[in-house]
Parts: C-alpha cells; sequence; structure tokens
C-alpha cells in the first residue's frame, strides 16, 4: 500500500512569501483536480495532524494523499492547477484564499476543528511563566505571529485579541512592550523563538505539541482565551474520494488522530 504524502516543505514553513493573495490568481491556470490522488493545500500547521489521519484512511481505501504545506506562495500555482481541497488556518485566512482559487466559493467552506491561542515557552519553563500576567514581567522577550498586511497567516491579531481581552488598554501596552519579533507566519515565528531567544510565543497548540525538545505549552487562562478555526473548502470538480476523505477527517475516529495535536470540535 502507498504512504501519505505529505509535503511539509520544511524551509518553506520557515521562509514567508509576501505576495498579497490578489497577485498570486493566474486566470491562464485551468483547474483540473482529476488526477486520482487527493491532494490539500494549505498553510502550515495543521499539516502533521492531516498526514496521520491521511495515512489510516489511505491504507484502508488505497487512494494516494498528498498533503502540501507552507507559504502560499511557494504552492499557489499548483493549488489553482490541482487543488481538492484547500484548508484555511482561520476564517480571514479562508477569506483571503478565495480571492485567488477561483473554483472554490465561500459556500463551500466547512469549519471542521477549533483549537485555542496557547503560549509556547522553552523546554523545562525556565521563565516559571504560568500564565499570561507573566508575559508582562519587564525580563519577558515574546514572540507573536502577525500578517503585517502582506502575509495570510492565522496568527493576526491574535496577540492582541489576548492581551486586549480584558478591556484593559494596559495590558496592550505592556505586552507589546515585551515583543521581540513580529513574525511573517507560525514557521518564522518557531524560527525568530530560538533565534532571538524569546521566552514566551502567542501560538496554536500543534506547536509545543509536535516541538516538545525546544517548546512547552502553558495555557491561557479561560478568560482570556481565545479560539480560531481550521476550515476546508471541497472543490465542486474534486473526485468523490475528495469528499470521502473529508468525511473521514471529522469523523470519530479522525477526531481522536486530530485531538492528540490539540484540534476539537
Amino acid at each position: 500500500m502507498k504512504v501519505a504524502k505529505v509535503i511539509a516543505l520544511s524551509t518553506l514553513l520557515l521562509t514567508p512569501g509576501l505576495a498579497f493573495a490578489g497577485d498570486l490568481y493566474d486566470p491562464s491556470i485551468k483547474h483540473q483536480p482529476l488526477d486520482g490522488i487527493v491532494k490539500l493545500y494549505g498553510a502550515g500547521g495543521p499539516h502533521t495532524a492531516f498526514q496521520k489521519v491521511a495515512d489510516v484512511w489511505q491504507e484502508r481505501t488505497g487512494t494516494e494523499v498528498e498533503i502540501v504545506a507552507g507559504p502560499e506562495s511557494r504552492w499557489s500555482r499548483d493549488a489553482q492547477a490541482d487543488a481538492d481541497i484547500i484548508w484555511g488556518t482561520s476564517e480571514q485566512s479562508m477569506t483571503a484564499f478565495l480571492q485567488t482559487y477561483k473554483t472554490f466559493s465561500s459556500d463551500l467552506v466547512e469549519p471542521i476543528y477549533l483549537r485555542p491561542a496557547v503560549i509556547a515557552v522553552k523546554t523545562g519553563n525556565p521563565k516559571n511563566i504560568k500564565g499570561f500576567d507573566d508575559l508582562l514581567r519587564e525580563d519577558i522577550r515574546i514572540v507573536v505571529t502577525e500578517g503585517a498586511g502582506v502575509y495570510n497567516t492565522s496568527g493576526t491579531g491574535t496577540w492582541e485579541d489576548v492581551a486586549g481581552r480584558l478591556g484593559e488598554l494596559e495590558d496592550v501596552a505592556a505586552f507589546r512592550k515585551n515583543i521581540v519579533d513580529f513574525s511573517l507566519g507560525s514557521g518564522a515565528s518557531f524560527r525568530a523563538f530560538k533565534e532571538k531567544d524569546a521566552d514566551a510565543w502567542i501560538t496554536w497548540p500543534n506547536w509545543p505539541l509536535t516541538h516538545p525538545d525546544d517548546l512547552e505549552l502553558v495555557e491561557i487562562e479561560p478568560e482570556r482565551k481565545i479560539w480560531r478555526d481550521i476550515s476546508v473548502a471541497v472543490a465542486p470538480n474534486a473526485s468523490p474520494e475528495a469528499r470521502d476523505f473529508v468525511n473521514f477527517l471529522i469523523s470519530e475516529e479522525g477526531q481522536e488522530i486530530m485531538a492528540s495535536e490539540g484540534w476539537v470540535r
């Protein structure tokens, strides 16, 4: 049996592309997804959990699955040509994708999982960070993920939502003073966290869960916790197997696998 393929593009996950969504659309590309392979495209992060689900599903069905993850500018042309499924790591990310992948429309978008924002700290938690208030100390160095108006990422605005959750302006101001890097994408944030010797990173559970040698997860207090979803859209001209894969992805068995990296329904 073939092994499900995930193209994580490791260097690409760490090297953001800066093209605007509108700049990526190429009307000369004809969308023809019927090639015998279920192909999914989206930002890095969920791809590791998707891979686990795809391995199980492909072993049972024999249908090949290819998961391509990384900065959109690196896979956009391929996705415009043969994507069966696109996924968005937040609603704003998916909305941006729909500007480029014209075969997909808003009514096809299906939110399938949620995850909460968390604090990632160095393994061992040397600064003894227990929650948000600890991030306001003067000795804390924080990395945040931002799109900066040029990059499509689920992290855009996340830190501000957490810091301003209680309606206290001073929390936002104090938190902002401790930010040492506004990174374009989660892959770049992970790199900056290590290169800049940061103490904390506002991110999603899958990052510390899949990088235990570098990161440890600290929960954000319930009153500050925010959630963002992951959504998928299946192309109307995709093969039936693409819909079958999504159905398995959200099945009870699929949910158990996805939960191992922090995704919940």
